[in-house]
């Protein structure tokens, strides 16, 4: 996801966006566990974007 997509969503959507990306990073942790991961390179797209929406995130707060 573009930084330019996630800054034109709001504090909500934002929130909710982050939380379904940690839910789907915590079922790709728990394929990494039981051996069977399809797609490896996924883990670092994640956490960039969960990275990127709490940057957005700390602007919309920030005064």
């Amino acid at each position: 996801m573009k930084f330019k997509d996630i800054s034109s969503l709001g504090q909500q959507e934002l929130i909710e966006k982050e939380k379904a990306l940690k839910e789907e990073l915590y079922k790709l942790n728990y394929q990494r566990y039981s051996g069977r991961v399809e797609k490896p390179h996924n883990f670092s797209l994640i956490k960039k974007d969960v990275a990127r929406i709490k940057t957005a995130i700390r602007q919309i707060r920030k005064p």
